[in-house]
């Protein structure tokens, strides 16, 4: 099949050569060697799979440590003569393990937490309580102790009740929470529905809108300020937000900034007080497939100076010190999920004739499903979001025709896909090796043991040698909780 399929979505073209590499999608390092093998550092993927088995996680440690410095030097030098640069908190739920919290502090990143287990793996890695923040919608009061035990710089209050309680724990042992507290400003970014958090609708955050409490005028922000003032217990640092994530564009971040900044400016002015901080969250976007088209760190850092900068000054009031919380952007493109190919089926699918004589009626065309050894347990993205991923023949090098293919797991679920629309070579076998890109964020994050399958392990690849960083899952791991026996 060497021509366009009819069921493939509109975004999706049959490659020019099916062997070659899109650059954005893969880490630094990733290359096909002579014998047209994916190599990552030199490591051959065959190597991988020898070694730890498939499904696994391939991550480019040299990969993961430039991005980071990409991001902080790009956001620090963009900001450098507003707020003296910029604090860069790596947020750990895209993918958090030991070695990566230590790739975060050697890197000069701070780190973005979200729960009491992602806090332990912090104190675990040994990085100061002072670079650690703490998220959550639903805190509890054993996370706030923890993270008052643990002396954090920053607890990320999510609504009046958090806050209440956050005050009378540490009140009550004689301590002060550092807080900033999280609000809605009613951007929208442009993505998924269920991955976009700034609009009203939902759980996270403080309302900026005027009519979202019993107190005539406040606003459920506002009254967040005015009690945290009354707390002695409580230290305001500043405000933050999140519009949303796999966001391309700046002018969401930019209207965010803008309206943030207004509102920091008359609490500062109506409760006389001084909040020197201002996060504006994270959700910069990478690319999945060939057609998506992120904006460099630099481009977007740029952007976002160029608003506060202009927005202080009219203001009149000093710029706050701004921190941003990439995680996807840092980690999502570091990695590759490597599978081995199984059974394969070919099915025909009624769709609309295209061109000739029998262009009225719908004829069928051939779809082929691949199915590998993995599946939803280790990318439940496609499932949760309809997200799109690419895939490559990584075993060997193909001058096969191109089919229209269909990657899908092991699991009893049709919705068990891991790549929906994909042109692979028709002789795709049995054996073979393929690679995802793009699977460094939220996959290995959101696995599950569906169907009793056994998590993959994530192996770290550097200066041409691996080595695990997240062992693999057995099934006596899984036998070993069950208590009935």
């Amino acid at each position: 099949m060497t021509t366009d399929s009819p069921l493939a979505p509109a975004w999706l073209e049959v490659p020019a050569d099916l062997n070659a590499l899109h650059e954005p999608l893969w880490a630094g390092g990733v290359a096909r060697n002579g014998d047209g093998e994916l190599t990552i550092d030199g490591l051959t993927v065959s190597e991988l799979q020898r070694q730890y088995g498939t499904p696994l996680f391939v991550l480019s440690e040299s990969d993961f440590r430039a991005r980071a410095r990409a991001f902080s030097d790009a956001f620090n030098d963009a900001f450098a003569d507003i707020c003296g640069g910029v604090d860069v908190y790596y947020a750990g739920k895209s993918f958090l393990c030991t070695s990566v919290v230590r790739w975060v502090e050697e890197e000069g990143l701070r780190l973005d937490t979200a729960s009491g287990g992602e806090l332990a793996v912090a104190a675990r890695a040994g990085i100061p309580g002072a670079d650690v923040a703490l998220h959550g919608n639903n805190k509890s009061d054993g996370e706030i102790h923890r993270a008052l035990d643990m002396q954090l710089g920053r607890i990320v209050v999510d609504s009046l009740d958090e806050l209440e309680r956050v005050a009378t724990i540490a009140a009550n042992r004689g301590d002060t929470a550092r807080v900033m507290l999280r609000l809605t400003p009613g951007v929208h970014a442009h993505t998924h529905e269920f991955i976009a958090t700034a609009h009203e609708d939902q759980k996270f955050g403080l309302s900026m809108a005027g009519d979202t409490t019993d107190q005539a005028g406040l606003s459920a922000a506002e009254e967040a300020v005015a009690a945290a003032t009354r707390h002695e217990s409580i230290e305001l640092l500043g405000l933050h937000c999140h519009i949303g994530s796999q966001i391309f564009e700046p002018d969401g971040f930019a209207l965010a900034a803008e309206k943030l900044l207004d509102f920091l400016a008359a609490m500062q002015s109506k409760y006389s007080i001084v909040l020197p901080e201002l996060d504006l969250g994270g959700g910069y976007g990478i690319a999945y497939t060939p057609v998506d088209t992120p904006r460099p760190a630099a481009e977007i850092a740029q952007a976002m100076a160029a608003v506060v900068r202009s927005k202080c000054a009219a203001l009149g009031i000093t710029a706050p010190r701004i921190s941003i919380e990439p995680g996807r952007a840092i980690v999502g493109s570091t990695t590759f999920t490597l599978y081995e190919v199984g059974t394969l089926k070919t099915v025909r699918v009624d769709a609309p004739a295209v061109g000739g004589d029998n262009a009225a009626g719908d004829v069928t065309y051939p779809r082929r499903y691949v199915s590998v050894d993995g599946g939803m347990s280790d990318n439940p993205r496609p499932v949760l979001y309809d997200a799109d991923y690419s895939a490559i023949l990584a075993s060997r090098s193909s001058d096969a025709a191109p089919q229209l293919s269909r990657v899908v797991g092991k699991h009893c679920e049709s919705g068990d896909i891991v790549v929906r629309d994909v042109y692979l070579p028709e002789d795709v076998a049995a054996g073979d090796l393929l690679a995802v890109p793009g699977t460094g964020a939220y996959c290995w994050a959101l696995s599950s043991n569906y169907n009793y399958l056994a998590r993959p392990g994530v192996v770290a690849v550097s200066d041409g040698s691996a080595r695990l960083i997240v062992r693999g899952e057995t099934e006596e791991d899984l036998l070993n909780r069950d208590m009935g026996v």
